[in-house]
This record gives structure tokens, C-alpha cells and sequence, in this order.
């Protein structure tokens, strides 16, 4: 068995499906299927229970997907004390989840900068809502996360991201207008909700719902209707009706917060990459952090 079979059987459960592993992993579906075939051989039984909807763990599965885990654990517990021995050389992997928005707006001038400066370290990347990186936290050796920081890591706020209401519309009209709402966590849906509340009727149709934040800002651009959208990805909106959003006169936000365990900064790479958010001035350019 390779530790990538145990990592295999690790996304496996985690995505619950092969098809969804496979489009994760950019491995073929076939491929998937052939290797799994090969590891429930190896270990003498079904690990997984293919059903129409998903895969189930079998009672042998508990038992192997906790060894999984704690052979990744340790095959990665023992790459980073080897990068400790490695003198003041910045290189070995850094593993980072970040919020999707972040990703998409900022962490690329970011990693940009960071690869620049310490191209011997490996970038292992995973984006996503910032409620499934909490959930996820455990697997990274930073997290980037929208709302709330992750209150069993040690966290470091990095912005404020105001928010905003938008539209190509005057935002006092009689009428009420299509909201446009994306998928998010359930703190800015809590914040969202605390906003509509007092507001006067008619108001708004709550009749656009779309995955990502970047839709919403792209059919409102398109009249389709008003969004609520952070300042970060509005930046470049200028010419659109926009009020903020304020609830009892107290400006309505979105905070960002790097998180990592307790002791991770006595990594080189996970100290430099760190280092390099902390001092990246986040709204100089439209879009993008910089030096």
C-alpha cells in the first residue's frame, strides 16, 4: 500500500462519491474504481458499499479508514520534522484552505509574491465556503476564512470587507426588485437576514438564488436584479447604484482571518507564508493584495 491509496480512500469518504473524487483528483473514474478494487483485495473486504446516491462505509471501512488516517498523519508529521532539520531553508509543502472570494480575489497575488521569494515550497490548495474549510481545518497548515475565526486554532484578523448593496437601479424606488443571493456560510446568511429585517416593504423578491458570489455580481451588472455584495469583489463597480448596508446606523462587514494550530509557525514555510499575509496591504489595488 502507498500512502497516495490511503489519501485515495481518505477523499473517497470525505466526497462520498467516485465520480465527485475523481473530478477532485483529476483521476479517470475507471482509474478510481480499478485502484479501490485493488486496495479492498489488499485489505480482504468491501470498504466501501456503492449505493445510487453515495458510498457507505462498511464496518471494515471504519477500521481502515482510521488506519488511513493515521498513516497520512504520520507520513506528514514526519516530512515537517524533517523540514526542522533543514536549517533557514524555506522549501517542503504548505498546505492552505482558503474561502472561495479569497481565492479568487486576493490569495493569487499573494501566492504570487510567496512563490517569488521561496520557490522550493509545494502549494497544496483547497478552496471552498469558508464553513467547509472549518470543517476541514485539521488537514491544512493555514486556513483562510470568512466571519467568525476558527476558535481551536490561533487566528490573526487580516480585513474588514464592507458590504454593499447594489444594483443598476436607483435603491429608493417603490418597486420591488429580484434579490440575487449566492451560497455562503451560515454567519453571512445570519447577517443578510438581520439586514432584510428592517427594511421597509416592498423591498425585494427573494427569486435569484445562485452558487457563487461572482454570478450574483454578474447578473446584477446585467439588470437582472440587486445584490448584496462585499466591497472586495465590487471594487471595479463604480458607475452602479450602491448604498452600504447598516443595521441601527452600524455598518454591516465580512472580517477575514488566517488560522493555523498552536506551534505550526516553527515551520519555515507556514512562518513565511504567514509573514507574507500579515504584511500584504490588501486594498491598494482593485482586486488584488500587494506588497
Amino acid at each position: 500500500m502507498k500512502i497516495e491509496d490511503y489519501e485515495l480512500l481518505l477523499q473517497l469518504h470525505r466526497i462520498k462519491t467516485i465520480r465527485g473524487t475523481a473530478k477532485k483528483i483529476l483521476i479517470s473514474q475507471p482509474a478510481i474504481t480499478q485502484r479501490l478494487k485493488y486496495i479492498e483485495s489488499h485489505f480482504g473486504g468491501v470498504i466501501f458499499l456503492r449505493t445510487p446516491k453515495q458510498l457507505v462505509l462498511t464496518a471494515l471501512g471504519e477500521t481502515v479508514l482510521k488506519h488511513a488516517e493515521e498513516v497520512v498523519k504520520r507520513e506528514a508529521d514526519f516530512c515537517d520534522h524533517l523540514l526542522q532539520q533543514d536549517g533557514n531553508r524555506v522549501a517542503g509543502t504548505l498546505s492552505i484552505g482558503a474561502s472561495s472570494l479569497f481565492s479568487q480575489h486576493f490569495l493569487p497575488g499573494v501566492l504570487e509574491s510567496f512563490t517569488k521569494k521561496y520557490p522550493s515550497v509545494t502549494i497544496d490548495l483547497v478552496t471552498g465556503v469558508s464553513d467547509e474549510i472549518r470543517d476541514s481545518s485539521g488537514q491544512f497548515h493555514v486556513c483562510i476564512v470568512r466571519g467568525e475565526a476558527i476558535r481551536t486554532m490561533v487566528s490573526h484578523h487580516l480585513f474588514e470587507d464592507p458590504l454593499h448593496l447594489m444594483d443598476t437601479r436607483p435603491l429608493h424606488e417603490d418597486i420591488a426588485r429580484p434579490l440575487i443571493e449566492f451560497k455562503s456560510d451560515p454567519a453571512f446568511q445570519k447577517v443578510l437576514e438581520e439586514w432584510m429585517a428592517i427594511q421597509p416593504q416592498p423591498a425585494f423578491n427573494r427569486s435569484i438564488k445562485v452558487d457563487q458570489f461572482e454570478t450574483a455580481k454578474q447578473l446584477m451588472k446585467r439588470g437582472l436584479g440587486m445584490a448584496v455584495l462585499p466591497e472586495s469583489v465590487s471594487r471595479d463597480l463604480k458607475d452602479f447604484y450602491s448604498i452600504p448596508l447598516e443595521v441601527d446606523n452600524r455598518p454591516l462587514s465580512r472580517n477575514t482571518w488566517v488560522c493555523y494550530q498552536e506551534g505550526l509557525r516553527q515551520l519555515l514555510q507556514v512562518d513565511a507564508f504567514i509573514h507574507e499575509l500579515e504584511k500584504t496591504r490588501w486594498f491598494e489595488e482593485e482586486g488584488k493584495g500587494i506588497d
